[in-house]
């Protein structure tokens, strides 16, 4: 049966429900739920500042869905969220399955390396993500997403210079709630095979005070491509996580809560399409449009991984200050086997193999409070981890090898304090600190050193050629005004400093370990300033807006260089300053009593301001390097959506449309890495029962059938004798459509 076939059948299943249903729920009696429209104006409670507040009550340009908006929008990933946010980019690496590259304002750059900290900090239930690999991206059973941008570094500590992603997932209910949801996706064009989704949760209490969540997902892709090499179905995924979760209200002032999940992903190896890349040269011997998503390797590979992660969470409140006391405690294990095809092509020039093993442990204890005028928050979080990461290279046929990675343990101690202190009604002063002590302790071995010596780091085989420790302190500084007008506009005005760790390259592959070594490079410092307001309407919608500068001294780069002996050289530098300004907008409006409009728009700018590397490999640093783009920053985003309800008597019908675009933006800090402007349109029907118990849902994603990529690696003209050329760019779905059924019972 043909894809095409596949879909229509399940098209067409889906119009059957719908028409068999409906009258059905004519006849219901029961509360009407809320209109995705009047879900969309709501009130967002965000926990941007360690504390549950309103989204337009704080001086921080936050970007935030609730549970409700989550379903009302149909947000299924981070990247589905990340287009109708302005200035944010939350990709998918590509390389691995589930590794985030995320930049905000232009701050962030695109690395698969598990040593490199990232710009952008995720948190999932206040847990900070030491490495950016293996975060599940499907949003089933969260609570709320938060996207915060510019420095966020005295609540949230190191590595958040370009911002911070809070996930929260559903704490368990006191009342029986269970809700069931299946979709079934795929390529309308009749390629690929069907992607089904299968997911539930279940919750309710145990006994008067203990309460109890159990959640299952269950994905199965068939592959959206086609390999060309040999007209099998590509891009296959199983994935399947189990959350548990228990609540104890041990008392009226004392609750706590323990969250187990369990993650399993089985896969292919990256989607690479090989074509023309930044220096002219096209791939041989098969070189693809950049327009298309065709591509053909004889290396399909393999993407497998497995986590374990366990935090827990529990709240005191005491009589100090009206305040609560916030325990918060996490330990994850995440190990990862990836083989990937790096020529890109049908025949077997550079093939390669990465293995993560990697464990974290982290303890936040903080205090928020209040009294009278002032308000605090302050704590401690200590957090260690070790990785260890291995990889091989397979060139020439695998006449040639070469293998390396590092091992590495980090330690860090945080204090954090933030206070906010009303100097009349309307003025008040926003302040604070934090102070981070960081160690990093590393052994690698060089890949360049490990030719044709086949050995594997995470199974402690390989011979370590570079060993060092360092340490950094870090002082991040806030300070800040904000001014509530008559009206509840809110006027803010701040200055925040924050820092990127110093990091280690264990993908070595220089023999110069002195000078183009694993480092480390020196911490990156952020100083950002930022002007900004929100407004609301009374419940008919909000405007938010904010212009900023920021400055990054020392700024950290990653300067690949394509190469005929190893395939690929890529050198961590500081590489000096850079100077980024730009404006945002966000907006939500009622247009009539059942027809929203959202809408948002950014502008980023970022050059050199001071320059101390050569980037563009001619040996010498002159205008030649200072005029090339910085990689990850797009110069405009931008997005309009309408979403509208129709109700049928006692059914609602939802649609809702979406168009957003993102400017190009280069992937390296050379430029010959890049990704042309991008634009996604995305749309869908969902026809509700009155009280929301039965949804049924149309969804089309991606419908210009645009092509994306995780990156853009250049690969050398030849490796040894034989020749290569074009790139490693491994592909994201072009036009997807589906139908998804969801029951609630509540």
């Amino acid at each position: 049966m043909t894809q095409n076939r596949k879909l229509s059948l399940a098209v067409s299943a889906a119009a059957t429900a719908i028409a068999l249903a409906a009258p059905l729920g004519a006849n219901a009696q029961q509360e009407q739920r809320k209109t995705a429209a009047s879900v969309l104006l709501e009130e967002v409670t965000v926990t941007a500042r360690k504390t549950e507040e309103s989204m337009q009550d704080i001086p921080i340009a936050i970007s935030a869905v609730n549970s409700e908006q989550i379903e009302a929008l149909k947000i299924r990933s981070l990247h589905d969220l990340s287009i109708g946010m302005p200035g944010v980019v939350l990709d998918d690496v590509g390389t691995q399955f589930g590794t985030a590259n995320y930049s905000a304002r232009g701050v962030g750059m695109r690395s698969s390396i598990p040593s490199f900290d990232p710009a952008v900090g995720v948190f999932i239930d206040g847990v900070y993500m030491g490495i950016n690999n293996g975060i599940m991206t499907d949003t089933f059973d969260l609570t709320s997403i938060e996207v915060l941008r510019g420095p966020q570094g005295t609540l949230f500590g190191r590595n958040t210079t370009g911002g911070a992603v809070l996930i929260n997932s559903r704490d368990p209910s006191d009342e029986f709630e269970a809700r069931f949801r299946a979709a079934a996706d795929g390529n309308p064009n009749g390629d690929g095979g069907i992607n089904s989704y299968w997911m539930g949760s279940v919750t309710g209490p145990l006994t008067d005070t203990v309460s109890a969540k159990l959640v299952g997902y269950y994905n199965k892709d068939e592959g959206w491509f086609v390999n060309e090499f040999n007209g099998d179905d590509s891009g296959e995924v199983e994935a399947k996580m189990v959350r548990t979760a228990v609540s104890w209200a041990a008392s009226e002032k004392l609750e706590m809560t323990l969250r187990y999940e369990y993650q399993d992903v089985d896969g292919d190896g990256a989607q690479s399409q090989s074509h023309t890349n930044g220096s002219g040269i096209p791939g041989t011997p098969e070189n693809w449009s950049r327009n298309s998503h065709k591509y053909s390797i004889d290396e399909t590979g393999f993407d497998n991984s497995r986590l374990d992660f366990v935090t827990g969470e529990l709240n005191w409140d005491v009589g100090f200050g009206d305040g609560t006391i916030t325990y918060i405690p996490g330990w994850r294990d995440y190990k990862s086997k990836t083989k990937f095809d790096f020529d890109s092509q049908p025949v077997f020039v550079f093939h390669g193999f990465q293995q993560i093993d990697y464990t974290q442990y982290s303890n936040e204890i903080r205090y928020v409070g209040s009294f009278n005028k002032l308000s605090l928050t302050t704590g401690v979080n200590q957090f260690s981890s070790n990785l260890k990461y291995s990889e091989s290279r397979e060139l020439l046929g695998g006449a040639r090898t070469q293998d390396g990675g590092g091992k590495q343990d980090s330690d860090s101690l945080s204090w954090f304090g933030a206070l906010n202190y009303e100097l009349t009604n309307q003025l008040i002063l926003n302040t604070g600190v934090n102070v981070t002590r960081e160690e990093k302790d590393v052994d690698v071995a060089s890949l360049v050193f490990n030719v044709n010596a086949p050995c594997n780091v995470v199974k402690g085989t390989c011979p370590y050629d570079f060993s060092d420790d360092e340490s950094w302190t870090h002082v991040s500084p806030r300070l800040g005004l904000s001014y509530i007008m008559e009206n509840e506009t809110l006027l803010y005005g701040s200055w925040a400093r924050g820092y990127r760790s110093g990091v280690y390259n264990m993908r070595n592959t220089n023999a110069d370990v002195i000078n183009f070594g694993p480092g480390p490079t020196d911490e990156e410092q952020v100083d950002s300033y930022e002007l900004g307001f929100k407004t609301d309407f009374g419940g008919f919608g909000r405007l938010n807006g904010a212009v900023y500068y920021t400055t990054l001294k020392d700024a950290q780069r990653a300067v690949l260089e394509a190469d005929p002996a190893s395939g690929l050289i890529q050198t961590f530098r500081n590489a000096g300053d850079i100077d980024i300004y730009g404006g945002e907008l966000e907006a939500t409006f009622a247009l009539s009593d059942s027809l929203i409009l959202t809408a948002n728009a950014g502008y980023t700018h970022a050059e050199w301001d001071s320059l101390q590397s050569d980037l563009t490999g001619d040996g010498v640093t002159d205008g030649k390097d200072e005029n090339l783009e910085i990689s990850s920053v797009p110069k405009w985003t931008y997005s309009l959506g309408l979403n509208h309800d129709l109700q049928l008597g006692d059914w609602n019908l939802a649609s809702r449309i979406n168009y957003a675009y993102r400017d190009k933006m280069y992937t390296t800090d050379n430029n010959l890495g890049y990704l042309d402007s991008w634009a996604d349109l995305t749309a869908g029907l969902d026809l509700s029962s009155g009280n929301g118990e039965w949804v049924f849902s149309l969804y089309g994603k991606n419908l210009l059938d645009e092509t994306n990529f995780g990156g853009d690696t250049q690969a050398p003209a030849t490796i040894g004798p034989v020749p290569l050329g074009g790139t490693f760019a491994p592909m994201q779905k072009g036009r997807t459509v589906g139908v998804q059924l969801e029951y609630n019972f509540m």
